[in-house]
């Protein structure tokens, strides 16, 4: 049975002391991460600044607990022979990692579960944290981790951004449209079409337009109700649907 000196080990001044070095790093790598996220979320794709932020956070966590060996499980010596911990951590994290894909779901242009597959994982970083002893770190990436899920969508609402618009269009037999009039008339309900995004598939004489239709701010894109009434009168068009380009 563990006496009170070793478990008092895991709150000791050097092992405090550590934490709190992790424990910056944790924040600058989250204010690093929102940064290069919320560059993804304005050009309106798929992986948020929550994603980006929880990812970055969780592998500077692993980074940096592998530069202070000496502090693991509160600097006692507790790892026998021929045991590597940081191996035991390797596969924790890429079996988690294929955990996290199983939750992630595309169709077309929509991809969902991106954020809740990078709270696995940081949630995996946390019970890393938490096996070697880093309890002060487990409890701070955890509390930045809820913040950074329940926080970051009210602080992106805030910041400019452009909402992205998936577009799926499918033309009557014989009915060919032309790329210059769909931009034309994206321009004209404050769209953009994203460079690269155009796909086109023709079946029994039918053609079907796949593509992302990008606001050119927050303000200037018709809402995705209006865009259907429209579309519903576009001449030759058959069916049509629209949905949030977003996870």
């Amino acid at each position: 049975m563990p006496s009170l000196e070793s478990l008092a080990a895991f709150w000791s001044g050097p092992v405090v002391a550590t934490n709190l070095i992790v424990f910056f790093s944790l924040f600058g790598a989250l204010l690093l991460g929102l940064l290069v996220g919320y560059e993804r979320s304005y050009r309106g794709r798929a992986a948020g600044m929550r994603t980006y932020g929880l990812v970055c956070m969780g592998s500077a966590a692993l980074t940096v607990i592998a530069g202070y060996p000496g502090d693991w499980y509160g600097g006692q010596v507790m790892i026998g022979p021929g045991v590597d911990p940081t191996r035991v951590i390797q596969g924790i994290v890429t079996g988690i990692g294929f955990l996290g894909a199983g939750v992630i779901m595309k169709e077309g242009f929509n991809i969902s579960g991106l954020t809740t597959a990078a709270s696995i994982w940081a949630t995996s970083v946390i019970g890393v944290l938490v096996g070697v002893g880093f309890y002060l770190s487990a409890m701070l990436l955890a509390l930045m981790s809820a913040a950074c899920m329940i926080g970051v969508p009210k602080l992106a609402s805030r910041l400019p951004s452009r909402q992205a618009i998936a577009i799926v269009m499918r033309f009557k037999e014989g009915a060919a449209p032309s790329e210059q009039r769909l931009r034309d008339a994206a321009l004209k309900r404050g769209y953009e079409i994203a460079s690269g995004s155009i796909s086109i598939a023709v079946q029994h004489g039918k053609t079907e337009w796949h593509f992302v239709a990008v606001a050119y701010s927050k303000s200037s894109g018709a809402p995705i109700s209006e865009l259907a009434k429209d579309m519903s009168q576009v001449e030759g068009l058959e069916s049509f649907h629209l949905s949030h380009a977003r996870n």
